[in-house]
C-alpha cells in the first residue's frame, strides 16, 4: 500500500496565521513544489500524520500551538450574545454568481439589526465540482487538473466582477494558494487511488471558504465593519456512526468566545457546511449542512431570529408540483415543520430545528428573489393574530413516494419476545431505511415501509432469517406490497380537534369510489333568489325544481341558506355558486370562505370592487384552504383567468393584456360598417337580445372596466375600478334619460360623431374596436375605442366573439391569443360548470 510521509512540526505565533505542510515524499519521489494545507490560511497550524495502508486524516496540532491562539489575551472584549444578533443563511443558489452575491450583500447591509452573522454556502454547483475532483483523482483520471482549473476560473472571474484594489489582490492571492494546495492534495489522492472521508471533507469545504471571503469583501465596500469566519475554527462536532454529526456546544462556545476576542466585528460572514472534530480534523455537517450550521450559530449567538434565504416564497401547504392550489403557510410550529419535513416536504431537515428550538429562536424561510414575500415563520405554537380563528387544524400535507410495504405476520409471533427485534436487525444488516412502522397487538403482525429500491434486499434477508419459522408455520407470510406512498396530514391542532381523522379517511374513501366508478356525485342542496329559497339536505330534484320552489319554498334568508350548506353532514364538500351580479351577495364571500365553503362565481363585483376587500378575500382564501374560482368573470366560458394563471405560475411575466371583452360591443362594432348608423346597429342588437335591457349598461364601458380591473389584479397590479379611465359611448345628454325607451328614441340624434370616426378609420384601412387594456409595465389600465388595421386579429372577429391578447416576456413578438364566444347564458353556464368540475378534481375526483 502507498505511504505518504509528512513531517510533524510546531510553529511560532508569527507563522501560525499562514502555515502549510510540505509533502517531502510520495512513493519515494520528491515533489518539492507541492504543498498541502490542512485548513486554510486562517487556521493556527497544521501537522502531517504518517499514512500507512491508506491516506489518513489531516490533523491540526492539538496542544501548544492551538492553545497559543485560543488563550492569547487581546484588547477586544467579551462576545455579546442575545437579541442584538440576527443570523442569515444563504444557500448556493443565492450566491450563484456575482450579481446574486451583490444582492445578498444588499440584503445584509439593509438589515437594521445591530449585529449580523451570515452563513453562506458555496456558489451554486461548486460543491458538486469539488466532489467531482475527488472522484476523478481517486479514479486516477488526469482530467482532475483541468476540472480544478475550471473551479479556479469560476471564482477568479466572479472576484474580478465584484472586487477591486487590495481586496481583489488579497482574495486572488488566497485563491491561488488554495488551488496550489488542492493540487498537491489531489495528486496524493491520485497516486493512492483513494481518499478518506476527512480528506474529502477538507477538499469540498473550500467552496464555502471562497464564497464567504468574497461576500465579506463586498459588504466591506459599503463601509461597514465586516470580517469572515472559517467555521472550522469555531464549530466542533462529533461524528456518529449514522453519517451524521452531533454538535459539541460546550467546546464550540469556548472557541467562539476566543475567536471573537481576536476578530470582533458587527457583521460576520461565516462558512456553512464545514466544521472540525474534537481532534481538529476538518469535517462537514453532512446533509443540509449549511442550514444546520446556521442553526447552530443562531444558538451559539442566542440570536433573535434565523432567516434562511432560498428561492421559494416559503413553506407550501402541499407540494405545488402535485397540488396547484397549494398556498404558502404563514406560520408553522417547530413540531409541524418536523413532521412535514420527515414526510417529504421541502422544509428543513428536522435536526436544523433542534439547536434554535432550545432558545425559542424563530426560523423564517424567505425568497431572495422576491423580497416582498414575508415567508414562513417556524416557531413555537402561537395563536392566530388576525382577529379571527380559522377552522384549520390541518396545516398541510406531505407525501413520500416510491415505497413498498413489508408485512410480516403469523400466529406463532404472538407472545414471543424479540420477534420485532429480529425483524429489524435483519433489515439493519442490509442497510435499509425504515420509514414507518405499524404493529398489531402482541407482535401478531408487523408492517413497515421501506424505499422500493431496497425492498428486494429486505425481502431476501427476512426470508433467510425466518426460513425455519416459515417452514414450521409459525410465520404465515412475508408479504411485499409495492408501489405505495405515505400521505401525511400535519397540524398541531389535530390532536385536540374531534373529527379530523373521520374527515381525512372519509375523503380517501370517497376518492376511491370516484376512481372506481369514474363519476362525480354533485348535489344541489339549495337554490335561492331574492324572495324565495328551496333547501334539501339530500339534494334537490333538478327536473322539477321550479315546481318544488312553488310548493316547498320559503322566504329567502341568506344566513339560514349558508347554515344549510355548511351544516350538511351527509355531503363532505360544500360550494356556493353565485350566478348574480349583486354586490351584496359578493360581500358574503368572505364569510363563506371563513366557514370553509368554496365559492364559484361569474359575479364580477367582488374581484373588481374595493381593493382592500378584494385583497382581504384572497388572503383569507389562501389561509383557509378553500377554493375560490371565478373563470366566468372574464370571457364567460373562455379560459382567460386560467391562461393568465398558467403563464404566471410557469414563471412568465405579463407585459400587456389587450382585448375585446364585451360580446355586446364586439357585435356592435363588427356590424357597424358601410352606411349603417350606430343607433341602427344598437337597436338590432337589443331586438336580438344581445344587449342588457338598457343598452346604456353595455355602452357605458363599466362591464369592460370591471374585467380589466380583474385581469390587472390577477397580474399583480393594485388597481381600483374608480381610478380606471373609461370612454363612455353613451352621449352625455342621454346619460340621464329616465328610461331605456327614451334613450333609444334619442340615440339617432348622436350618430354623426361615431359615423365620422368610422369613416376616418376606413379611409386609413382601419376598423373601430372597443377594447380594454392592462399595461403591466406602466401599471395602469384603460378602456377606450381604438383603431386597428384590417389585418389585425382584432379586426377579424365576427358575431359577438371576444378576443384577448397576452403579451409577455415569453410571448413578446407574437402575443398569445384566446378567442371565442364571450357572452351568453350557455357559454357562461359552461364556464361555471367547468369551475365546479375543477373544484371536484381538486377535492379528489379523477381528472
Amino acid at each position: 500500500m502507498p505511504v505518504v510521509s509528512l513531517a510533524k512540526v510546531a510553529v511560532s505565533p508569527a507563522a501560525a496565521r499562514d502555515f502549510t505542510v510540505r509533502v517531502p515524499c510520495i512513493y519515494g519521489k520528491r515533489l518539492a513544489s507541492n504543498r498541502v494545507s490542512f485548513g486554510n490560511s486562517r487556521r493556527p497550524s497544521c501537522v502531517g500524520h504518517c499514512v500507512r495502508s491508506e491516506l489518513q486524516s489531516p490533523r491540526v496540532l492539538g496542544s501548544a500551538v492551538t492553545d497559543l491562539q485560543l488563550d492569547n489575551s487581546v484588547e477586544n472584549g467579551h462576545l455579546p450574545k442575545g437579541d442584538s444578533w440576527a443570523v442569515h443563511k444563504f444557500g448556493g443558489t443565492c450566491v450563484g454568481n456575482s450579481e446574486r452575491i451583490k444582492d445578498v450583500a444588499d440584503v445584509v447591509v439593509k438589515d437594521e439589526s445591530e449585529r449580523k452573522l451570515v452563513v453562506v454556502s458555496a456558489m451554486a454547483k461548486v460543491t458538486d465540482m469539488m466532489y467531482d475532483l475527488i472522484h476523478r483523482a481517486q479514479s486516477r483520471d488526469d482530467s482532475y487538473l483541468s476540472a480544478l482549473d475550471a473551479v479556479l476560473e469560476k471564482h477568479r472571474a466572479t472576484a474580478l466582477e465584484l472586487l477591486d484594489g487590495d481586496e481583489l489582490a488579497s482574495f486572488l492571492a488566497r485563491l491561488h494558494d488554495d488551488i496550489n494546495n488542492l493540487k498537491a492534495m489531489l495528486r496524493a489522492i491520485y497516486i493512492a487511488g483513494h481518499a478518506t472521508e476527512s480528506f474529502s471533507d477538507f477538499v469540498v469545504g473550500h467552496g464555502e471558504l471562497w464564497s464567504a471571503q468574497m461576500l465579506a469583501a463586498v459588504v466591506r465596500k459599503s463601509g461597514l465593519d465586516c470580517t469572515w469566519m472559517d467555521a472550522r475554527d469555531v464549530l466542533v462536532v462529533i461524528p456518529t456512526s449514522s453519517n451524521q454529526v452531533d454538535p459539541d456546544f460546550e467546546e464550540s462556545e469556548k472557541r467562539l468566545e476566543k475567536w471573537f476576542s481576536l476578530n470582533s466585528a458587527k457583521i460576520i460572514i461565516a462558512t456553512g457546511f464545514i466544521a472540525s472534530t474534537p481532534q481538529n480534523i476538518p469535517t462537514t455537517l453532512k446533509r443540509d449542512g449549511s442550514d444546520f450550521s446556521a442553526a447552530i450559530m443562531g444558538a451559539l449567538f442566542r440570536s433573535h431570529q434565523l432567516t434562511i434565504w432560498t428561492d421559494v416564497d416559503g413553506v407550501y401547504s402541499a407540494d405545488p408540483r402535485k397540488v396547484s392550489e397549494a398556498v404558502i403557510l404563514k406560520t408553522l410550529s417547530y413540531q409541524e415543520a418536523w413532521e412535514m419535513s420527515y414526510f417529504g416536504a421541502n422544509v428543513l431537515h428536522p435536526r436544523t430545528i433542534i439547536p434554535v428550538m432550545k432558545y425559542n429562536i424563530p426560523i423564517v424561510i424567505r425568497n431572495i428573489f422576491n423580497l416582498s414575500a414575508p415567508g414562513t415563520m417556524i416557531c413555537r405554537q402561537i395563536e392566530d393574530e388576525d382577529g379571527y380563528k380559522l377552522d384549520a387544524p390541518v396545516k398541510g400535507f406531505a407525501t413520500i413516494d416510491n415505497l413498498a410495504l413489508v408485512n410480516v405476520e403469523g400466529t406463532g409471533m404472538a407472545g414471543v419476545p424479540g420477534t420485532a427485534s429480529a425483524i429489524f436487525s435483519a433489515v439493519k444488516e442490509v442497510g435499509a431505511n425504515v420509514i414507518m412502522i405499524s404493529q398489531a397487538s402482541s407482535e401478531h403482525s408487523v408492517c413497515f415501509a421501506v424505499p422500493e429500491k431496497e425492498v428486494k434486499a429486505v425481502s431476501e434477508a427476512l426470508n433467510s432469517r425466518f426460513r425455519q419459522a416459515l417452514t414450521g408455520g409459525r410465520l404465515s407470510q412475508i408479504e411485499i406490497i409495492p408501489n405505495c406512498s405515505i400521505l401525511a396530514a400535519v397540524g398541531q391542532k389535530m390532536a385536540s380537534t374531534p373529527g379530523v381523522s373521520a374527515t381525512f379517511f372519509n375523503a380517501l374513501a370517497k376518492a376511491a369510489v370516484l376512481k372506481e366508478e369514474f363519476k362525480i356525485d354533485l348535489r344541489v342542496i339549495g337554490i335561492t333568489g331574492s324572495s324565495k329559497m328551496l333547501l334539501s339536505e339530500s339534494g334537490i330534484d333538478l327536473s322539477r325544481w321550479r315546481e318544488l320552489m312553488k310548493e316547498e319554498g320559503e322566504s329567502a334568508n341568506m344566513e339560514k341558506f349558508t347554515q344549510c350548506v355548511k351544516g350538511n353532514h351527509f355531503i363532505p364538500n360544500a360550494v356556493m355558486v353565485d350566478c348574480t351580479a349583486d354586490a351584496d351577495i359578493a360581500s358574503c364571500y368572505y364569510d363563506w370562505l371563513l366557514r370553509g365553503i368554496h365559492v364559484v362565481t361569474p359575479n364580477k363585483k367582488a374581484n373588481s370592487g374595493p381593493l382592500d376587500q378584494y385583497l382581504k378575500i384572497r388572503d383569507l382564501q389562501r389561509k383557509s384552504y378553500t377554493h375560490y374560482f371565478y373563470e366566468a368573470t372574464v370571457g364567460a366560458g373562455l379560459p382567460i383567468i386560467s391562461t393568465l394563471r398558467g403563464l404566471l405560475e410557469t414563471g412568465d411575466k405579463i407585459l400587456r393584456i389587450e382585448g375585446i371583452f364585451s360580446g355586446t360591443l364586439s357585435y356592435l362594432f363588427n356590424n357597424f360598417v358601410g352606411t349603417r348608423s350606430f343607433s341602427e346597429v344598437v337597436a338590432e342588437a337589443k331586438q336580438a337580445g344581445f344587449t342588457e335591457p338598457d343598452p346604456r349598461d353595455d355602452l357605458s364601458g363599466t362591464d369592460v372596466a370591471r374585467k380589466v380591473t380583474i385581469l390587472a389584479r390577477e397580474s399583480g397590479l393594485k388597481l381600483d375600478l374608480d381610478g380606471l379611465p373609461v370612454q363612455n359611448l353613451v352621449p352625455k345628454p342621454l346619460q340621464a334619460c329616465a328610461s331605456a325607451e327614451e334613450f333609444m328614441q334619442k340615440l339617432p340624434q348622436f350618430d354623426e360623431e361615431l359615423s365620422k370616426q368610422r369613416q376616418e378609420a376606413e379611409a386609413s384601412g382601419e376598423v373601430l374596436r372597443y377594447v380594454g387594456v392592462v399595461d403591466a409595465v406602466e401599471k395602469k389600465g384603460t378602456v377606450e375605442l381604438k383603431r386597428y388595421k384590417k389585418d389585425h386579429p382584432f379586426a377579424q372577429l365576427s358575431g359577438a366573439d371576444n378576443i384577448i391578447a397576452f403579451t409577455t416576456t415569453r410571448y413578446k413578438e407574437q402575443p398569445l391569443i384566446v378567442r371565442g364566444p364571450g357572452a351568453g347564458a350557455q357559454v357562461t353556464a359552461g364556464g361555471i360548470f367547468s369551475d365546479i368540475l375543477r373544484l371536484a378534481f381538486y377535492l379528489g375526483a379523477p381528472s
